[in-house]
């Protein structure tokens, strides 16, 4: 029997058979490119941990990046994004950012000190900042200015780093840089996110690292003391 190919039926049954075919073959390029993209994603995750360790990537920077990593820290209570590091004999803590800038998300690492309260680099990233302006985040000239940075004030309460116009001054004895000109949006999108990600999400980590080094510090008097 001749199949009428201008019947409602032909056309439905013929278009549901392309889309299961293609669902298929979506679906197999999708497995089989799926290990490759997490890779590429994790490659790219470990190029900006270094860029905010202030290392030079070179030809190989999955191996430079294990060769510098030494934990993942807080894995019982599954904390994502603070990661140990030891560059020229000294321990570097990078913590992940996550905030969001004026046309989309912003994110990236910070690397602090051993004393968890120095800033040693740091690293951002844009999904679709203005070209020229709030993409500038990203670049040397504006990430230099974080180095030698401190996250506490006077006081050692954790206040992070705040991002100003230029003239203007911090209120609350936190350390400042000059925000990106004509940035105004992303550059406070990228003072909030240090803020919320150093004062409130890595806190815990923060402050139990002071208190190790009080500690240390009481224990050391001590002894000299004794003798």
């Amino acid at each position: 029997m001749k199949l009428n190919t201008n019947s409602n039926v032909y056309t439905i049954v013929y278009a549901t058979i392309v889309v299961i075919i293609v669902a298929v073959l979506l679906a197999l390029v999708s497995q089989v490119l799926s290990p490759r993209q997490a890779a590429n994603v994790k490659l790219d995750q470990q190029k900006q941990m270094l860029v905010a360790l202030n290392q030079e990537l070179g030809a190989d920077p999955a191996a430079l990046y294990e060769s510098l990593v030494r934990d993942t820290i807080d894995k019982e209570n599954a904390k994502p994004g603070i990661f140990r590091f030891e560059v020229d004999g000294a321990t570097k803590y990078v913590l992940r950012l996550h905030g969001a800038g004026l046309w989309g998300g912003i994110g990236g690492y910070i690397a602090l000190d051993e004393d968890k309260n120095t800033i040693f680099g740091i690293n951002f990233n844009h999904e679709s900042e203005t070209p020229g302006l709030g993409a500038l985040i990203v670049e040397e000239p504006f990430r230099s200015q974080f180095i030698g940075k401190h996250i506490r004030n006077a006081e050692n309460e954790i206040v992070s780093v705040v991002v100003l116009k230029k003239g203007n001054q911090a209120e609350n004895g936190e350390d400042q840089v000059d925000a990106v000109s004509g940035a105004t949006i992303t550059s406070t999108g990228v003072s909030d996110m240090l803020k919320a990600n150093l004062c409130d999400e890595y806190k815990e980590f923060l402050d139990e690292g002071m208190k190790e080094l009080t500690n240390e510090g009481k224990e050391e008097d001590h002894v000299e003391s004794e003798d």
